[in-house]
């Protein structure tokens, strides 16, 4: 079968944070996210999926997770690992690329592994419920195939894949992935969040969202995109087209679309514009780059008070018509089917994690 045939699963994901610490001990963040919710569906031609094997093993609220904030932690400044593990992200994704010299990727490669691996951060993940994510070295890049054998651990939620252009390198990097599962003894399989940050892979980014089914989602890097292109991020309509670009992408391969970083720290109106446009396309949520944007991205992306309302009456009216056998029904003068049932639950279970 071709690289691009696979399909994946559904997914319903929210959104997440990055976060870099600086010299004094705050956190800046950065970009990533995720979780889903896995069913079986028909993939192009004759092959039924097995979504199980393949499915994200997050945090659980009902039939849907949230991953509203990501924080991004610097594999180099293990020092502000726990800090970021107290931190209100909903995710974090630990670095191992741009945030550490050539010379230091083997020490923060150890020291990601050995915080992780740790019994007391096990303890503490599996009390607060945050996701991890590592973003490794770009593949085919001396470091990328160490990062991925060490970062094969249990807690590992999602693989943050950066500089990836070709359907055919995320096939290989899957292939790469499971032979690390299987040397460290991982039962439930690790999924991939590609980065989508040059023109070549915006261009071919629904071939790389259905490339295969362990891609839970598509990243935007649109500091990377535009800068090396001198696009004005601040223009009206430039940072819209390449969203909606990328959130169609993603929704041909059931993958999820999560926002990228805002540089300005400071900004925290222009960081919030932009979210609030990223959530009204569909985006999972949004990274960022310092711990003063996770409460924006929290807010942004959570579930408000009238949405939440309106989506326990459906949920409630769709229980009541599946006892009569009935999948589709009318409220409040609309016809509501299942893709309307399905977003209500994910809106319910959003606020629960709040």
């Amino acid at each position: 079968m071709r690289a691009g045939g696979l399909n994946r699963a559904p997914a319903v994901f929210r959104h997440d944070i990055l976060c870099v610490f600086n010299e004094s001990g705050d956190a800046t963040l950065e970009e990533n996210s995720t979780n889903t919710v896995v069913q079986a569906c028909l993939v192009r031609g004759p092959l039924w999926r097995v979504p199980r094997r393949y499915g994200y093993h997050g945090r659980n609220r009902g039939d849907a997770t949230t991953m509203r904030s990501k924080l991004f932690v610097p594999g180099a400044r293990p020092d502000f690992f726990t800090k970021a593990l107290a931190s209100d992200a909903d995710a974090l994704s630990f670095d191992l690329e741009d945030s550490v010299t050539a010379s230091g990727k083997n020490a923060a490669r150890s020291a990601i592994a050995g915080f992780l691996a740790s019994e007391a951060t096990r303890a503490a993940l599996a009390a607060n419920g945050k996701q991890v994510i590592v973003r490794v070295n770009a593949p085919g890049s001396p470091q990328f195939a160490a990062d991925i054998a060490a970062m094969a651990l249990p807690d590992v939620a999602l693989i943050n894949l950066p500089k990836l252009e070709d359907p055919e390198d995320v096939v290989a990097v899957a292939t790469t992935l499971e032979r690390a599962e299987q040397a460290a003894g991982i039962t439930r399989p690790i999924r991939l969040l590609i980065t989508i940050e040059t023109p070549r892979a915006l261009r071919r980014a629904a071939e790389i969202a259905t490339a295969h089914p362990r891609v839970a989602g598509l990243q935007l890097g649109l500091n990377d995109l535009f800068e090396a292109l001198a696009i004005d991020r601040q223009a009206p309509g430039n940072a819209h087209a390449v969203m909606l670009a990328m959130r169609l992408a993603s929704g041909e391969g059931d993958a999820f679309a999560y926002d990228g970083a805002y540089a300005a720290i400071a900004d925290d109106q222009g960081f919030r514009l932009e979210a609030e446009q990223a959530r009204a396309l569909g985006y999972l949520g949004k990274s960022c780059i310092h711990p003063r944007q996770i409460a924006i991205a929290n807010t942004v992306f959570g579930a408000r008070a009238n949405a939440l309302v309106e989506a326990r009456r459906i949920v409630a009216a769709a229980d009541e018509a599946a006892m009569i056998g009935r999948g589709a029904f009318k409220l409040d003068g609309r016809m509501i089917d299942r893709p309307a049932i399905e977003q209500a639950r994910a809106t319910i279970a959003m606020a629960e994690r709040e």
